[in-house]
């Protein structure tokens, strides 16, 4: 197959390729530890089964973020109380995926309950750490 000329008869038309950057995304531990809680109390309250399912749900949400990290919505509460805007949030059914992209890396940081109140969750988490 030859290459396509241009409508002038000129040089061939070449075709733009677009180079993605695969970012590595990694959980921190209170993710690990939020999606644990999660999955102990759906494994409880439903069916082993249904946590299995939400498992795979929730790291095919993280997984996708290598490709397309910033496709979530900046998490409002922080932005609305505090003006903060580098943390961003994914939401699946009824649970908040907060992350953060730093370079070439995404870090998912917590994995929450939408009922919860982030701001009252982060201070707690914040006071713990300090202790």
């Amino acid at each position: 197959m030859s290459p396509r000329k241009s409508s002038a008869g000129k040089a061939p038309l070449r075709k733009k390729t677009v180079c993605r950057i695969k970012f590595e995304v990694l959980w921190a531990a209170p993710a690990v530890d939020d999606l644990t809680e999660i999955l102990e109390y759906i494994r409880r309250k439903e069916r082993p089964a249904t946590a299995r399912k939400i498992l795979q749900e929730i790291k095919k949400i993280g997984d996708r973020l290598k490709d397309f990290p910033g496709r979530g919505r900046i998490v409002p509460e922080l932005l609305r109380t505090m003006g903060i805007q580098q943390y961003r949030e994914l939401i699946h059914k009824r649970w908040r995926m907060i992350y953060r992209i730093e370079a070439a890396r995404v870090y998912v940081l917590r994995v929450i309950d939408s009922s919860r109140n982030l701001e009252d969750l982060l201070l707690i988490s914040g006071l713990r750490d300090r202790s």
